[in-house]
């Protein structure tokens, strides 16, 4: 950690560096100065990078596409400034606050986007992040509202297994102790600290849990490994949060405290290297469908098993996200008291049992791919824990596209068009059968993402039009060929769901590149 001169110097060059990189004029209209940052010795702050952190914390919201416009045209490149982003994020929520963390979930993934559109249009996911981004830091409280804080690392990390004491003391809710011991491995390399993370990640099905865990991991690779832990602490500071709020409320303890050490012991699943068995396609339909179908521990035995009969992690994986698309194809969209102000009657956009479900299982399958063989083999179990049971809230027939509107269709042109056309009309039949056609005639799936990430990149989507766009390009691309467009059906259901609702910020993002 940085001595706190040493920090205070840093804070104060940060902010005239800010000022020096958006005029004395300007910074003095966004009421930026160069007084705030060196005054509290305990503020976490990020040396280079710390102009456009605070530039995302203190620019007005009014004037930020201006700003993050003029950036792009001096030379700043998206990455650089979704980085900052990030950062800004974390210093200010610390893994606490739900828009806010929805945020930060955003944030890679819309640069990922901006890298399939034409260059003209690159910036405009990056734009629309960063404007939700700021929006909710000045909401939340700005620069004097921060969460994370300089903390001192424990003296001493006792256990032979850091992730396990980690995971004692986010189950207690000990915020404190769990920081000071997960700062003691602050200088061990990403991965390790990474891996330490996943113990107490493992203890919920939680969306949200697993899914900054991941975006957090991608966000190291973006912003750079020095930052490591700074992302990494969110996590940590989620869990504890979860966990005090479950004792303040007299929750049972989860069932996957006891039933992680069951299965891993009587599947014997450390005792042998993980498999590279592929399976066949009746292989990973056959355990989708159990996943999809089962309670949660049947759902969990089933991957136990397939993990110590030698199959590939991978494969199991792709069985859990068929499972969590299902889930999605399914839904007969919201009804009652499931109905909300932007989630209308038959809406299946953001927080929907199929949207959460596939961000989720992609998330764990990831997790899956970079951890070590103790968290590798857990992240499946507990994805397939997590997956399941929720079958009895959408409908045990596929929910019915309109394919009669298209059967005679062979131009995948057309089938684009048509496609389209029902997203503008909310159409989430329509729009799900084109696509449907498309992949019966073996059309290629280029245009289908090119026209769906227009409209991921325009709608609101309710805090998850990004990550469920990326999860759906990634989910695809790592699918076998027989399976693999059941996604795209999924993301043109979203698609239409969502349509109506521009995105805060888009429009004036628009008119500032003139596109």
């Amino acid at each position: 950690m940085l001595h706190s001169s040493r920090r205070n110097f840093l804070a104060h060059v940060g902010r005239g560096m800010l000022v020096g990189s958006v005029g004395a004029a300007l910074a003095h209209d966004l009421g930026i100065s160069t007084a705030f940052a060196g005054e509290d010795s305990n503020r976490i702050t990020f040396g280079g990078m710390e102009p456009l952190v605070a530039l995302m914390q203190d620019t007005p919201l009014d004037q930020l596409n201006r700003v993050l416009v003029e950036q792009i045209r001096s030379g700043v490149d998206l990455r650089t400034l979704i980085a900052a982003g990030a950062l800004a994020n974390a210093r200010t929520f610390g893994g606490e606050d739900y828009i806010g963390y929805h945020s930060f979930m955003a944030l890679a993934p819309a640069l990922d986007m901006s890298k399939e559109l034409p260059a003209e249009r690159q910036p405009l996911p990056v734009l629309k992040v960063l404007y939700r981004n700021t929006d909710r830091i000045h909401q939340f409280g700005g620069s004097g509202a921060e969460v994370l804080r300089q903390i001192e690392a424990a003296e001493h990390a006792t256990g032979p297994e850091p992730g396990l004491e980690l995971q004692q003391l986010t189950r207690a809710g000990e915020f404190d102790r769990a920081e000071a011991l997960f700062a003691a491995y602050a200088n061990e390399p990403a991965g390790e600290m990474f891996n330490h993370v996943q113990y107490p990640v493992q203890d919920s099905a939680n969306v949200h849990r697993v899914v900054l865990a991941w975006r957090a991991w991608l966000a190291i690779d973006l912003i750079g490994e020095e930052y490591a832990h700074t992302l990494l602490r969110q996590s940590v500071r989620f869990c504890c949060d979860e966990s005090e709020r479950s004792i303040a409320n007299n929750h049972p303890q989860p069932e996957l405290w006891g039933l992680v050490p069951r299965i891993l012991d009587e599947y014997q699943l450390l005792s042998q290297p993980l498999g590279n068995k592929p399976g066949d396609d009746t292989f990973v339909q056959e355990l989708a469908g159990t996943i999809f179908g089962a309670d949660p521990v049947t759902a969990a035995e089933a991957a136990a098993q397939a993990i110590k009969d030698g199959y590939a992690p991978d494969a199991i994986g792709e069985a859990m996200s068929i499972a969590a698309n299902l889930l999605l194809l399914h839904d007969p969209g919201r009804t009652g008291q499931q109905v909300q102000d932007g989630k209308p009657e038959g809406s299946v956009h953001g927080d929907s049992v199929g949207v959460h479900a596939s961000d989720s299982a992609n998330a764990w399958r990831n997790i899956a791919r970079v951890s070590n063989q103790r968290n590798a083999a857990v992240s499946l179990v507990v994805g397939a824990y997590h997956t399941a049971g929720q079958s009895g809230r959408v409908l045990p027939d596929q929910w019915p596209l309109r394919i009669d509107a298209v059967e005679r269709e062979t131009d995948t042109a057309a089938l684009v068009a048509t496609a389209e056309e029902a997203i503008q009309n909310s159409d989430q039949a329509l729009a799900g059968a084109a696509i449907h056609r498309i992949s019966e005639r073996g059309g290629e799936s280029r245009p289908v993402f090119d026209m769906l990430l227009n409209y991921s990149t325009s709608e609101d989507g309710s805090l998850h039009a990004e990550k469920f766009y990326r999860t759906v390009t990634e989910e695809f691309a790592t699918t076998r060929e027989s399976l693999r467009w059941r996604q795209l059906i999924g993301l043109a259901r979203v698609c239409a769901s969502e349509y109506g609702r521009t995105a805060a910020g888009y429009d004036e993002a628009c008119e500032l590149l003139q596109v």
